[in-house]
């Protein structure tokens, strides 16, 4: 499975669980870092888990490999390394102050309306 379809799974998985804003940046030419990061936010800390959990359920489903999970305790901020794939889910606030989109501004933004269901 390669890049794109990780990213794919984790931004059906977060729109299930109603998360807001979904954005996927294009890193391939911007950062060795990583292919894709999906960016998402909800309402509280715990539906940032809910999407959290979700994206990683549906993972382990497709058999893709979690690296690491980071900030569930807090649940402000949960970051899913998927190794070619970095999964971000904030609370809004948070995501308002880190601003990552703006932060990697020279990363395309793919178009993933035909990646959710209408």
């Amino acid at each position: 499975m390669d890049s794109r379809e990780i990213a794919q799974i984790a931004v059906r998985a977060a729109d299930s669980k109603r998360a807001s804003d979904i954005v996927v940046l294009d890193m391939q030419n911007v950062s060795l870092m990583a292919d894709y990061f999906m960016i998402a936010d909800a309402n509280s800390n715990r539906q940032v888990k809910a999407i959290a959990d979700e994206v990683i359920d549906q993972l382990h489903a497709s058999k893709v490999k979690v690296y690491k999970v980071s900030g569930k305790e807090t649940a402000k901020w949960i970051l899913i390394d998927l190794g070619e794939v970095i999964v971000h889910i904030f609370q809004k606030d948070e995501r308002e102050f880190y601003n990552l989109e703006k932060l990697w501004s020279d990363a395309p933004m793919i178009d993933i309306r035909d990646w959710v269901e209408a």
